[in-house]
């Protein structure tokens, strides 16, 4: 098996005033929270998402760790439709201190290139602002991260950046390098 250099770039926002948002497209698009744990359909959002650029530590994950994950205080899965049909999403995940990272956040590959992304993290950005207002318990948030990298599509970085997020950290390390696993097996060529 081959090693490949990944980079891996960590974002943040340190108040709402950071947001950026992105304008919404035109058309039907709504973004709606998934309210029930689901891990069927979380499965398919990140294996859909995820497929063409090599999303896999969680591929293996039992319907009983997938459900665990998702059902836990200060967790969201905010799912864009166009026209009905799933886009793409963003996780939230409310971790200590006060900050909530953006856990996943892409669109399904026939939805790229549409201007969905950018709402769609505006929107998820948002969510994690105003994450402690949904969550009794949970202390307003003070910081909104996220992660990309170099197998990211590649216009995430310009997105994170246009939305307000702020470099805060860089790393590169050898990772073995995986076929594109798609939302099933051989659905993107390697």
């Amino acid at each position: 098996m081959t090693n490949i250099p990944v980079t891996t770039w960590s974002l943040e926002q340190t108040a709402p005033t950071d947001l950026l948002p992105a304008a919404a497209p035109e058309g039907d698009l709504r973004i709606v929270r998934a309210e029930v744990p689901s891990p069927e359909f979380s499965r398919f959002l990140y294996a859909s998402v995820g497929g063409d650029v090599r999303w896999t530590d969680r591929l293996g994950w039992t319907y009983a760790r997938w459900l665990e994950d998702l059902d836990r205080p200060g967790v969201e899965t905010w799912v864009a439709y166009d026209r009905g049909t799933p886009a793409g999403y963003a996780q939230l995940e409310a971790q200590d201190d006060a900050v909530v990272e953006i856990v996943y956040f892409g669109l399904l590959p026939a939805f790229r290139g549409r201007r969905i992304g950018g709402h769609l993290l505006s929107y998820g950005a948002a969510r994690a602002w105003d994450l402690a207002d949904r969550w009794a318990g949970l202390a307003p948030t003070k910081r909104v991260w996220l992660h990309t990298c170099s197998k990211d599509g590649e216009h995430a970085m310009d997105n994170y950046l246009r939305r307000g997020f702020k470099l805060f950290d860089t790393k590169v390390e050898e990772e073995a390098e995986v076929a594109s696993p798609g939302p099933w097996p051989g659905a993107y060529p390697v």
